[in-house]
C-alpha cells in the first residue's frame, strides 16, 4: 500500500499555478518589481518548494517572518538572493543573523540601534530595511521615532538600507479613505530618504489603480488567494481531496456526531471522511460547511471532530458512494476563499493551518521565460 493510500486525503499542489500567479502580478504590478512572502513555511505549502518556483521566474528577494525562517531558508537559496525577516530581530539575534546574510525590517530606533551596534562591531556595513508605520499600528518606527531618526541621521551609520517600507490596512478595498491617506503619508516620509526604493503594496495593493514603487511584496495571490473582493484573477494553487471511510443509512430523527448537534430531518445517508480540525479543518464548519462529491454539494452534519466529519450524502447517486470514493474539499468547486468564508474566516488561516497528516502531491512548474530581478 502507498503512501498516498494511507493518508486520510490528498493535498495537491500546483507549482504551475504558483508561477503563473507570480507571472500575473508581475505584468500587474510592473515596472515595480515582484518580491515572494513565503512565511509561515510558504504559507504552509513548504517555504523551499515555493522559493524555487519562485526563483525559477526570477525572483530574487523573500520575505519570512522570523530569524528561525530566515535560518533554515538560506541554504535553499543562491548567494545574490535577498531574505528579509519582516519582525525584524529580538535583541540578541544580531550576530546569528549577520552570520547567515539575513537582511532584517528594522520597526523601532532600539533595533536600529542594535544593528549599527552589530555593524561597528564586525568592521562593516550591514544591510537592513527600514518599514515606517503609516496608520496600522503593527510593525513598523512611529511618526516620534521617524523625526527622532531624520534629526540624528548618524545613528544609521554602519547601515546599508535597501528598502524603506510600510504595510497597508485595507489594501483589499479600493474604496477605503485609509488607503489614500497610507499613501500620502508613505510619500512624506519617503521624501526623507530619496534613494532608498520603496515597497508599499502586498498582494492586493498590486492590484490597486495606481504605481506601486520599486517592489510589491506578493502572499496570499501567489499561493491562489483571492486578493481582492471581486473575482479571483489568481489560478487556485492547491486542491484538498478526501476518502470516503464509512457509509451508513439512519432513520429520520437520527443524531449526528459530539452532543448529536445535527438531528436527520428524514431517513438518511452520511458519509464519515478521516479529515478534522487535526488536520487544520475548521471545527466551526460542523453544520455550516460543505465538501463536494462530483458537482453535488453536500452538507457538513454534526460536529468536526479531530480526525473526522460527517457528511449528508441522502441526495448522491449511490454510484458515486462507497468507501474511498473521492470527496473534494477545496478544488473547482470549492475554493479557499469560498471555505474561509464559511468559516468566518481569511483564506490566509485556511491555508496556513492545512496540516501534516495529509499526502502531499506535488505538480511542477512548466519552463518559462521570466526572469527578472531588482536591484538596489
Amino acid at each position: 500500500m502507498s503512501l498516498r493510500d494511507t493518508a486520510g486525503a490528498v493535498l495537491e499542489i500546483d507549482l504551475d499555478a504558483l508561477a503563473e500567479n507570480y507571472r500575473i502580478i508581475s505584468r500587474q504590478a510592473g515596472p515595480a518589481q515582484v518580491a515572494g512572502v513565503i512565511k509561515a513555511d510558504g504559507y504552509g505549502l513548504g517555504a523551499k518548494l515555493v522559493a524555487e518556483t519562485l526563483l525559477a521566474q526570477g525572483c530574487r528577494r523573500f520575505f519570512v517572518a522570523l530569524l528561525a525562517e530566515a535560518a533554515s531558508l538560506r541554504p535553499a537559496l543562491p548567494d545574490n538572493a535577498d531574505i528579509f525577516i519582516l519582525n525584524g530581530l529580538q535583541p540578541g539575534a544580531e550576530q546569528e543573523c549577520a552570520d547567515i546574510g539575513a537582511i532584517p525590517v528594522l520597526n523601532s530606533l532600539s533595533q536600529l540601534d542594535r544593528w549599527a551596534t552589530m555593524a561597528s562591531r564586525l568592521g562593516r556595513h550591514l544591510p537592513a530595511a527600514l518599514q515606517v508605520d503609516t496608520g496600522m499600528s503593527r510593525l513598523g518606527f512611529p511618526a516620534s521615532e521617524i523625526a527622532t531618526l531624520i534629526a540624528q541621521p548618524d545613528r544609521l551609520k554602519g547601515i546599508r538600507l535597501l528598502l524603506i517600507m510600510s504595510h497597508l490596512a485595507s489594501a483589499d478595498d479600493p474604496d477605503a479613505g485609509i488607503n489614500v491617506q497610507q499613501l500620502g503619508t508613505f510619500q512624506t516620509l519617503t521624501q526623507h530618504f530619496p534613494d532608498v526604493p520603496r515597497s508599499l503594496d502586498n498582494s492586493a495593493g498590486s492590484f490597486l489603480p495606481r504605481a506601486h514603487f520599486d517592489l510589491v511584496r506578493a502572499g496570499i495571490a501567489l499561493y491562489g488567494g483571492n486578493p481582492g473582493r471581486g473575482s479571483n484573477p489568481m489560478r487556485p494553487v492547491v486542491s484538498l481531496e478526501a476518502r470516503i471511510t464509512q457509509l451508513r443509512t439512519v432513520p429520520a430523527g437520527t443524531g449526528v456526531g459530539y452532543e448529536l448537534s445535527h438531528h436527520c430531518q428524514e431517513p438518511s445517508h452520511i458519509a464519515t471522511i478521516p479529515v478534522g480540525y487535526a488536520d487544520g479543518w475548521p471545527r466551526c464548519l460542523g453544520n455550516r460547511g460543505s465538501a463536494f462529491i462530483r458537482d453535488m454539494r453536500v452538507p457538513i452534519i454534526g460536529r468536526v471532530s479531530m480526525d473526522s466529519m460527517t457528511l449528508d450524502v441522502t441526495h448522491v447517486p449511490d454510484s458515486l458512494l462507497y468507501p474511498g470514493a473521492p470527496v473534494e474539499l477545496i478544488g473547482p468547486h470549492q475554493s479557499i476563499d469560498a471555505v474561509a468564508a464559511d468559516a468566518g474566516t481569511i483564506a490566509y488561516e485556511i491555508l496556513t493551518q492545512l496540516g501534516g497528516r495529509y499526502f502531499r502531491m506535488v505538480k511542477p512548474a512548466q519552463p518559462t521565460a521570466i526572469k527578472r530581478s531588482m536591484t538596489a
